[in-house]
């Protein structure tokens, strides 16, 4: 008789945020990804709530990567009476930490705030979680080499494999009685200034695959050029260039970007600022895992002497207030909290402000309704008209496009019997279909929220 997988989609169905499969196996359980979602109200208010599945006998989280949307809730998962081990590579543990405190803090600050300036509909506000409760997290952290399989129970064992995307990033394939599971994380793309193209698994019989970009193709871009002429328009309005970054990958490809723009002379150097204490913090850790990237140590750490990186909340002010042409790098990417709330409060109503957005902005996020178009955001409780130019840079992002993910596909060596489309959208997962189906035959499913399936092995 065959023995069963059940497995639970929590999160990054139909959505592109909030990734969590759970997986059971005669009485053994695996959570892949434990992240939080972002957007939509809808989906952010589950962040509140508990898994539907018993946390306390779960006994691995295994992370593919350290963005937020990948490892965000797992403060929450201590909360529930999680007591197992969390696995990833060393870089994913050191950003999945500096992630949680992050999140934590701004939480933690966002709460006292509404408190303070009553425009919250919770009496009182309190933070999702603490500080305390990432630093019982971080006890459980285990790290783990890529490319070597790791014995978890007696017919399961897994091994992480580099999916490019940021520095660190995983896929995992797991080995349940000789079936092999391939959980494709977040793949990067085949040709990154910084990281390496991602692996691809010799083999998989069930195959869950991101598809956040499944519908479409990364423009052709002369980003040199694109930041070159922003910078001129930034000197020459006597403006700031605020760009929106994510913390990790991002943020450095950005700096390293603008260092070749000002030693190649192609703009006139102009003071930049790296105002994210979290992407400061991911900065280092490219010095610290250099085997993870491609850029030698000696230009790293060029580039990173070249702008001012900030940490404190009273050089931002300071930067606010300063009255010269100026270029600042803020999270968060999508504009859902971070500096950049701080500079869009000030900002965003000056038609010499350029806003640059530099990566995928989900449903639900000020970054997805200001490139819609809208005439005011919301911040703090308080409503700011918009009229700072919005720019857009569509090539920088981390994640394969519809080409580049069906490349990977087809070097896997056999033909899944099951293909889960996971983390994109519900019309672009959809796209994503119709493509595989048609260019490899392939049997595709797209899975919703919650949806419990079984596989025979």
């Amino acid at each position: 008789m065959n023995d069963k997988v059940r497995l639970k989609f929590l999160g990054a169905a139909g959505t592109v945020t909030g990734s969590k499969i759970y997986l059971e196996f005669q009485n053994f359980k695996i959570l892949i990804d434990c992240g939080m979602f972002q957007g939509l109200k809808e989906l952010r208010i589950l962040n509140r709530e508990e898994l539907p599945i018993n946390v306390s006998e779960l006994n691995y989280v295994l992370l593919t990567h350290g963005h937020l949307d990948h490892t965000g809730y797992l403060p929450k998962l201590i909360q529930q009476g999680f007591t197992g081990k969390i696995l990833g590579t060393s870089p994913t543990l050191a950003i999945t930490e500096i992630i949680l405190r992050d999140t934590a803090k701004i939480q933690e600050e966002e709460a006292k705030n509404a408190n303070e300036e009553s425009y919250t509909k919770h009496h009182p506000a309190v933070p999702n979680y603490t500080l305390e409760d990432v630093e019982k997290t971080l006890l459980l952290f285990e790290h783990i080499k890529t490319d070597e399989w790791i014995n978890l129970f007696e017919q399961i064992k897994c091994r992480f494999i580099k999916a490019g995307h940021i520095l660190g990033a995983s896929s995992i394939e797991l080995n349940i009685c000789d079936s092999i599971f391939v959980f494709s994380g977040d793949l990067g793309r085949t040709e990154d200034l910084l990281l390496e193209p991602p692996e691809v698994p010799r083999w998989a019989d069930h195959l869950f695959i991101e598809s956040t970009y499944g519908n479409k193709l990364h423009p052709e871009e002369n980003v040199e050029k694109i930041l070159s002429d922003l910078i001129k328009r930034c000197i020459q309005d006597h403006g700031i260039l605020l760009i929106a970054s994510f913390a990790v990958e991002r943020l450095q490809l950005l700096i390293y970007l603008l260092f070749k723009i000002f030693r190649k002379n192609a703009a006139p150097q102009t003071p930049v600022f790296i105002d994210s204490p979290m992407g400061v913090d991911a900065t280092h850790l490219f010095s610290k895992f250099q085997d993870y990237h491609k850029l030698p140590a000696n230009e790293f750490e060029m580039i990173r002497n070249q702008f001012e990186l900030v940490s404190s909340f009273r050089r931002t002010w300071e930067i606010i207030d300063m009255n010269f042409p100026r270029i600042v790098i803020a999270g968060s990417g999508m504009l859902t909290g971070g500096r950049i709330l701080a500079y869009l409060k000030q900002f965003i109503d000056d038609p010499s402000t350029i806003l640059l957005l530099t990566g995928y902005q989900a449903e639900g996020t000020r970054g997805r309704q200001i490139l819609d178009g809208v005439h005011e955001i919301k911040i703090y409780g308080k409503y700011f008209p918009v009229k700072a130019s919005i720019e857009k840079l569509e090539s920088l992002s981390a994640h394969a496009d519809q080409s580049e993910l069906v490349e990977w596909c087809s070097k896997i060596k056999n033909v899944p019997e099951n293909v889960f489309l996971v983390h994109g959208e519900k019309q672009v997962t959809d796209a994503f279909r119709v493509k595989l189906e048609t260019v490899f035959n392939w049997n595709i499913y797209q899975p919703h929220l919650d949806e419990e399936i079984e596989i025979e092995v």
